[in-house]
């Protein structure tokens, strides 16, 4: 597949699962399979399978792969599947290797592990990813891998590197780089994506700045909702988006901030009061309280409700026409 393609095909609500553990601790593949197939059937863009929903840093090369392989069997062509890499830029050629043996259409490259380097050491890294692989690059900036829109614009340069996700969350520093990569290479495709956490509470900023696509942690537990937001974000139905982001995501975002790690160890929780035991997070991180389940379940009860007057209201509209 060509970055064109895979840039073209990049175009909807994306789909970051969780990873699968059983009882023991272990991969629970059968598990993973299913909450993938789930994800792409209820209507995912693309699958992003092991990134930092999916637990990145807790498995193994072997885990990585296997979990890689599945999602692209599961997908079936129907959406692309992109992994992700990470660590230090050694280990990340290895884990993109790893990903493109497994089929995977692209790579999300996190940031390197643990130090803080300069704009040239990060674009060296990123440039060395890129080449290592034929696989398609999306560059994740946040935490220790944050870029100058000069940096950016190398990076848009890159061959392979087709796009930034900005987990970083600086809007005047988002709309620089839009600006340089603009007018540094005019007529460029380069794709961005929000990716702050419960990405949906800053949707309508983001949109104001041309970054239209997001990953959307609620969809591995709640896609209906996820989809009837994107839908609404979509199409300028505002009194939809204020509903869902008054009576459901502003709420969440309360309940995710109430513990370390609830981004990744309360969509777990979702998934399971939804019927599929994915198992629980590995350490370092630890589940949510029972109480925040709890909290959790009602929120998901609560913006279903939501769905389900905001469509009677337009029926009744309809009706009435």
């Amino acid at each position: 597949m060509t970055s064109a393609a895979l840039a073209e095909r990049l175009d909807g609500l994306l789909f970051f699962p969780v990873t699968a553990f059983g009882p023991g601790g272990g991969l629970d593949l059968d598990a993973f399979r299913a909450h993938v197939r789930a994800g792409v059937e209820a209507g995912a863009a693309a699958v992003f399978a092991c990134c930092g929903t999916g637990e990145f840093h807790a498995l193994t090369g072997e885990e990585f792969r296997a979990c890689v392989a599945a999602a692209v069997e599961e997908a079936g062509g129907r959406v692309p599947v992109v992994a992700g890499a990470g660590y230090g830029t050694a280990l990340a050629e290895q884990y993109a290797r790893h990903a493109e043996e497994a089929g995977a259409d692209g790579l999300l490259a996190m940031p390197p592990y643990l130090v803080v380097p300069g704009q040239e050491g990060l674009l060296r890294h990123y440039t060395a990813l890129a080449a290592a692989t034929s696989l398609d690059v999306i560059v994740y900036q946040r935490d220790n891998a944050i870029f100058t829109p000069e940096t950016v614009v190398e990076l848009a340069r890159t061959p392979g590197i087709i796009g930034l996700k900005d987990g970083h969350g600086d809007l005047d520093l988002m709309q620089r780089i839009v600006t340089a990569v603009r007018t540094g290479l005019p007529g460029q495709d380069f794709l961005y994506f929000n990716g702050l956490p419960t990405a949906e509470l800053t949707g309508l900023s983001y949109r104001a700045i041309g970054v239209r696509l997001y990953s959307s942690a609620a969809f591995c537990f709640a896609p209906e909702i996820a989809l009837a937001f994107h839908r609404a974000l979509d199409t300028g139905d505002d009194a939809l988006v204020t509903k869902l982001l008054d009576g459901f995501y502003v709420p969440l975002v309360e309940l995710r901030n109430q513990g370390r790690g609830y981004a990744v160890s309360l969509v777990k929780a979702g998934v399971r009061l939804g019927g599929l035991d994915v198992g629980e997070v590995r350490p370092p991180l630890t589940e949510p309280t029972a109480a925040h389940v709890e909290r959790l379940a009602e929120l998901i009860q609560r913006g279903h409700a939501l769905l389900a007057r905001a469509g009677a209201a337009a029926n009744a509209s309809a009706s009435a026409k």
